[in-house]
């Protein structure tokens, strides 16, 4: 390996290069990403599994998906209904498919919705992060689902306008071409160094 090589391999990644990589990439964010990096540094490692209600929970959304389960309910009509000749078509019989569907349904609303919550809070925080990641992107949207329901409207229709302004472009690439994304790619490459 040359000199120069081996110069500048150690120049980038000496703890000088990383910390001049990091200023700028913090000068560029108003020193948010700076902020985020000590924030996830200072946050404890955890190897634990997840909680046994949340694996519960999980794996129970994930199984009440799937077409087998489906399959196996709509036998379990099919055998009740075919019963109901046996019993009479009683009060009895009718209960006993109003009572299990209805604890069934039940548990199943707070299973399914803590899934839910921790699916839409790790999205939220994935689309925040590339908010807070992007060059240009308004800070002002991370966390935009806790603002009041008028905030929410207003930035709506500004959004809105945005839409209305890039449909008068004759052409879908004219508001995106190639050309961009070729001058983008460039500049990201040039932050980096």
């Amino acid at each position: 390996m040359s000199r120069a090589a081996i110069s500048h391999k150690r120049s980038n990644g000496s703890p000088a290069a990383k910390n001049s990589k990091s200023a700028a990439t913090a000068k560029r964010n108003n020193g948010a990403q700076a902020e985020c990096g000590q924030l996830a540094a200072s946050l404890p490692r955890s190897n634990k599994t997840p909680g046994l209600f949340t694996m519960f929970a999980q794996k129970t959304a994930q199984l009440a998906g799937r077409p087998v389960t489906f399959l196996l309910a709509v036998i379990t009509i099919i055998v009740w209904a075919a019963t109901g000749p046996m019993f009479g078509f009683s009060d009895t019989w009718q209960l006993v498919i109003n009572t299990g569907t209805t604890i069934v349904t039940f548990l199943m609303v707070f299973l399914i919705q803590r899934g839910q919550n921790i699916e839409s809070r790790a999205i939220q925080l994935k689309l925040n992060e590339i908010i807070a990641a992007m060059y240009g992107a308004s800070n002002r949207l991370i966390d935009v689902e806790s603002l009041s329901e008028r905030d929410i409207e207003t930035l709506h229709r500004h959004y809105r306008a945005l839409v209305d302004m890039a449909r008068k472009d004759a052409e879908l690439t004219a508001s995106h071409s190639v050309e961009e994304a070729y001058g983008r790619h460039r500049a990201k490459l040039k932050g980096q160094k």
